[in-house]
């Protein structure tokens, strides 16, 4: 019997057991998917993940691989309006790592201990002194006991340990295009642009092997689009903004809404929740599965503390719980500030968010925005 289960082999569960693992603990991981996801969602890696992950010597395997993006311009009409400065903030790492997630994943299972693929957990029953985890298994029914127990599933998996109805889901009206593509003979491979434009924003980040990734606002409430229809709209939203040469790159563009949750609570017991099934927030501003990576990094040498001494740590589980919960929030209301800043407006409404924009990226208060899109608000950066 595993000292630890942990549910989920994402990138956040994939860190967990990796770094249980290197301290020691006999850890279990439960994936229902057959394989590893090749999909590429989250690219950004911030610097507090990247200093807590250096010890492990993961940050090196990372960057090994990775784009580093030491700036950000928010652009309108074709000028700048403002330049975010990672590469001045007081850190060891002054810049976003990005790579696509399928990278990093394979980064993170190279440390970790083999998934049991296609194991579909179907309930999580806390005790005092166990957990027990109901899952399908080949077809077959099993019931597994653990001492401890993390689900680190995504949202998909936020049912296992909250009750429906318990906790409050918000889901926006905003729709978004995304791609990743060869970038154009002009973009800066050092520079994030983030496009505000009466449109909608348009955002282009740096990718290694001189590709960028491609966001754009699609519509509110418009529904799931046909598939040439996403590609065209993506191509016109930027060749809109003078990057024709990246429009015609774009061979696929998939869509995706956004919803905000923030549990309360992350512990019952011997059963944790960390990621995505723990808090969700708005990818616009590229913060959520950081969130994700630094719960599992400071809570690995606290399940760790456990399993060795067999007393739970309460006072220091407590502390992280609070840490954790309060940061999720921050990162929340910044997304939802990200998500509205994005959103089309009127031609008067637009030139008040330019002025916005410019006073919010200039001194002094430029530093404390650079500071914020790096997570250096984070309770544990």
């Amino acid at each position: 019997m595993a000292e630890v289960v942990v549910v989920g082999a994402g990138p956040v569960g994939l860190l967990l057991a990796a770094e249980l693992s290197r301290l020691g603990v006999d850890v279990d991981i439960l994936e229902r998917r057959p394989d590893a996801g090749a999909g590429s969602r989250a690219i950004g890696i911030h610097s507090p993940v990247l200093g807590a992950l250096a010890a492990s010597g993961i940050t090196d395997e990372l960057l090994a691989d990775a784009a580093r993006v030491p700036r950000g311009e928010a652009r309108a009409a074709g000028r700048t309006l403002g330049v975010v400065r990672f590469d001045r903030l007081a850190r060891r790492f002054p810049f976003v790592a990005t790579l696509p997630q399928a990278a990093t994943e394979r980064v993170l299972a190279g440390r970790a201990p083999r998934p049991l693929r296609g194991a579909r957990v179907t309930g999580i029953l806390p005790r005092s002194d166990a957990v027990r985890v109901r899952a399908g298994i080949g077809g077959r029914p099993v019931e597994l006991t653990a001492p401890l127990v993390v689900v680190a599933s995504g949202a998909a998996g936020r049912g296992l340990a909250y009750r429906p109805g318990g906790t409050r889901v918000r889901t926006y009206p905003d729709r978004y295009l995304m791609a990743d593509a060869v970038a154009g003979g002009g973009a800066d491979p050092g520079v994030a642009v983030v496009n505000l434009d009466s449109a909608g924003v348009l955002e282009s980040f740096p990718l290694p092997g001189g590709m960028r990734r491609y966001v754009a606002w699609d519509g509110r409430d418009s529904g799931e689009p046909a598939a040439d229809d996403r590609r065209e709209r993506l191509r016109a939203a930027v060749t809109r903004v003078g990057e024709a040469e990246a429009a015609d790159a774009i061979d696929e563009a998939t869509a995706f809404g956004v919803r905000r949750f923030v549990a309360p609570r992350l512990r019952r017991g011997r059963l944790f929740v960390i990621g995505d099934a723990a808090h969700e927030v708005s990818p616009i501003g590229g913060q959520g599965m950081n969130l994700g990576l630094l719960d599992a990094v400071t809570l690995a040498p606290l399940l760790a503390a456990w399993t060795r001494t067999g007393t739970a740590p309460e006072r220091e589980l407590e502390r992280w719980e609070r840490s954790r919960v309060a940061s999720a929030r921050t990162a929340a209301a910044l997304a939802t500030a990200n998500t509205a800043l994005g959103r089309p407006l009127g031609s008067a409404t637009d030139a008040l968010r330019r002025v916005g924009v410019r006073g919010m990226l200039a001194p002094p208060l430029g530093a404390m925005f650079a500071r914020a899109y790096a997570m250096g608000f984070d309770r544990d950066a």
